[in-house]
């Protein structure tokens, strides 16, 4: 009566050994793939766990065969979304933008860093003064840890930060600062063919969509970190609107991102090099074209430098910080910090004036030195020396004022109000005693008890 072939049903054999335990073995692999493959569990490992902790009684062959299979299924899975690449959950793209700001009423050209998710469409950014190494790579940190988990694989183009030589073969030397940045993360870097940016076309498209809703007409920066603390907020809030293709909102898809990232690494990496450079007769060093002070006692001596994007430091041969300065950006520019220079300046006070460091005192202190003695001068560049190692000029010119509403103070004096207020004496608070005072009698005084001493003698 009914001739239709029926297709056959896929016969599932019991496996009443391993049943059991699937599901666990499943989870096991599928956070191994989150982790370092060094880190990762191996089916050794997994037989091992299951003996002593779920009373398994399977043989370790079983084992690792279900692992072998089931580590290729997994694959096999996120091979097939990856295509197209752009669809692949838990992967980004990365790259350079620049927008106008106003800094210091004049208008700058700054970049910005874009991290963008290809599957879901979120974003995230930050502005660096540059797009070197150290600001790229501490873009990409702020990014993984502010999100808790790095991406399992990014595409970048051949940026000078990251690719020191495009090899044959789509082979590429990486920098070594990039190199070790990729180790620390774990994550695999792809990079797109020589002049083919249509490769990372997402966060191309993102780098414009950054630019022409939230950083144009420019911004008004005061502090770098300050507005990019801002930053995040904004990228989080775009996430509201739904997908341009799917019906969900880019905020529900990018969970999906969030499930597929890798686990941050125990510790933060350090985004800075070192450099070994030697300072001129004056105690200078060169990074990028800038110069920066040290310490008279490094001149003509190496030193070694810890640059990171907003900071240069001077650190001597025990690995100790000995001066540190604000990085800077530009050509041909200098950095001075005068306290290292201010004992070597008070064996010479007559050359004060004629330094910048006069230029840059309070006013409170100019007028001080003007009526200095000499032998005041060099006392005070002394104690000057010592304070501004750990301090700003803030608490010891206001030392500097208080001991001199009696006329010019002493450096013993100015040093002693010192210590006062960082320490939080000197300052007494009114005394009002728990129980009242007993009454005594009123004393008089006056001249009344000589003329009855006159009269007595008189009589």
């Amino acid at each position: 009566e009914d001739f239709n072939k029926q297709p056959q049903k896929k016969q599932t054999r019991v496996a009443p050994v391993l049943g059991p335990v699937k599901a666990i073995l499943d989870e096991w692999i599928k956070e191994d793939m989150k982790k370092k493959k060094k880190f990762r569990r191996t089916a050794k490992r997994m037989w091992d766990l299951l003996k002593d902790n779920h009373g398994f009684e399977g043989s370790d062959r079983t084992v690792r065969d279900y692992v072998s299979l089931r580590k290729r299924e997994f694959l096999n899975e996120a091979d097939e979304a990856a295509l197209p690449l752009e669809s692949v959950p838990g992967t980004a793209q990365v790259d350079f933008g620049e927008a106008p700001f106003i800094y210091g009423g004049e208008e700058i050209v700054l970049p910005y860093l874009v991290v963008s998710f290809p599957s879901s469409n979120a974003f995230y950014f930050q502005v660096f003064p540059s797009q070197n190494k150290e600001c790229f790579l501490e873009g990409m940190k702020r990014v993984f840890h502010h999100m808790g988990g790095v991406p399992k694989a990014i595409r970048f183009d051949n940026l000078s930060p990251a690719v020191k030589k495009v090899l044959p073969k789509g082979e590429r030397q990486l920098t070594e600062e990039f190199q070790n940045f990729v180790l620390h993360y774990g994550f695999e870097c792809e990079f797109c063919n020589p002049n083919s940016g249509n490769e990372k076309g997402h966060v191309e498209a993102m780098v414009k969509y950054v630019r022409n809703n939230f950083l144009l007409p420019g911004l008004h920066v005061i502090e770098l970190d300050e507005l990019n603390k801002e930053l995040w907020t904004k990228a989080e809030k775009d996430r509201e609107r739904k997908h341009y293709q799917k019906e969900w909102t880019i905020s529900e898809l990018f969970e999906e991102d969030r499930k597929s990232f890798l686990l941050l690494p125990a510790k933060e990496y350090e985004c800075v090099r070192y450099e070994k450079l030697k300072a001129d007769k004056y105690g200078y060093i060169k990074v990028d074209l800038n110069l920066y002070s040290t310490s008279p006692r490094y001149a003509l001596s190496k030193v070694l430098v810890k640059i990171s994007y907003n900071k240069v430091e001077i650190l001597n041969e025990d690995n100790q910080l000995v001066v540190s300065h604000s990085r800077l950006y530009g050509q041909y520019r200098k950095s001075m910090k005068w306290q290292p220079y201010l004992n070597l300046m008070a064996k010479r006070p007559m050359a004060l004036k004629y330094t910048s460091f006069y230029d840059q005192l309070p006013e409170e202190w100019k007028n001080y030195f003007g009526s200095c003695t000499v032998a005041e001068k060099p006392e005070a560049l002394k104690l000057l020396a010592m304070i501004l190692k750990d301090h700003d000029f803030d608490v010891i010119t206001k030392a500097l004022v208080i001991a001199s509403e009696h006329g010019h103070p002493s450096v013993d004096a100015i040093k002693q109000v010192f210590y006062q207020l960082i320490n939080g004496r000197g300052i007494r608070n009114e005394i009002k005693p728990k129980i009242p005072l007993p009454r005594l009698p009123e004393v008089t005084r006056g001249l009344n008890h000589y003329d009855q001493l006159h009269k007595g003698v008189d009589a």
